[in-house]
């Protein structure tokens, strides 16, 4: 087995070199169709490690009504006793709204003081466990809060969680289509390339079988030769889009990470490289084994 396998190597080694102009347009299909794979994965996976990351910081802030009695601040404290759904809260003064916004927005501070009292409301800032975004105790929270009395109103950012996991699902759809379209297409490059290098050698073949050679070295050069094909173009990929993620990163988004305090991107784990290159070689084989199958019926 082991020397057949030498052999197919061998042989679909010279067969590649030989037809390197053909070999090298099935290859780069190979590597467009992967490339555009692993940039959606590459996506969506720091696009999830957003949502992740802002679902465990996720915020509720209760803003109260100006006439709140001590006694509905205190139901209401009740009702964010830390448990399932609540890590913690802190309670916003009136002057402290007020320092946080001069603070924050320095230029519209002399807009604020001409307005003679401060507009901003008391609030609470919840601090929500992580895990519970978009999950209904956090709505039953919220609505108990809308009707509590000494309660205006009450804001969570469910919303943009809902909206931000929406488009990764979108992405990641898109990524599947376009890239099982473009694999299905490289793998019939590579079916036609190697039906071309079994033509070119078809007498060879021929006296091969007359002689009793085991199909494993008719055969198994070509689809090996297919799967050669696939792991380097595979492999191209991987590489090129490394290349343009780090230039990308150092340059763009790394700056913009910080800007707006988003996780640090990340490059695909070394699993997910792995399985990007083993899968450009599954569909070099099936494309070697198609153009084999053809070319002997």
């Amino acid at each position: 087995m082991m020397q057949a396998l030498q052999y197919a190597l061998e042989e679909a080694a010279r067969s590649l070199w030989r037809g390197r102009q053909s070999g090298l347009l099935s290859t780069a299909t190979i590597a467009l169709a992967l490339f555009v794979l692993g940039a959606f994965l590459l996506v969506t996976a720091n696009l999830r490690r957003v949502s992740d990351d802002w679902s465990r910081a996720a915020e509720m802030s209760i803003y109260l009504k100006d006439d709140i009695s001590p006694q509905e601040r205190t139901a209401i404290e009740q009702m964010l006793a830390p448990g399932e759904v609540v890590a913690g809260f802190d309670y916003i003064s009136k002057a402290d709204a007020l320092a946080r916004f001069k603070q924050t927005f320095s230029e519209l501070s002399s807009s604020i003081e001409g307005l003679g009292e401060n507009p901003l409301p008391a609030s609470y800032e919840v601090h929500l466990r992580g895990g519970q975004g978009g999950s209904s105790p956090i709505d039953s929270l919220g609505e108990r809060l809308r009707t509590a009395a000494g309660v205006a109103d009450v804001r969570y950012d469910r919303q943009w969680l809902d909206r931000l996991l929406s488009a990764i699902g979108v992405v990641r759809a898109i990524g599947l289509v376009l890239g099982t379209l473009l694999t299905i297409a490289a793998a019939l490059t590579v079916a036609n390339v190697v039906r071309l290098a079994l033509y070119a050698r078809r007498d060879e073949l021929e006296i091969m079988q007359l002689v009793g050679a085991p199909q494993v070295y008719v055969r198994g050069p070509f689809v090996m030769e297919g799967v050669l094909q696939g792991g380097i173009g595979a492999l191209a990929a991987v590489v090129v889009l490394a290349v343009a993620f780090f230039a990308l990163r150092g340059r763009y988004l790394m700056p913009l990470s910080s800007a707006l305090n988003l996780p640090v991107v990340q490059f695909l784990s070394v699993q997910m490289c792995v399985l990007l290159v083993l899968g450009g070689m599954v569909v070099g084989c099936l494309g070697g084994l198609v153009a084999a199958r053809l070319t002997q019926s």
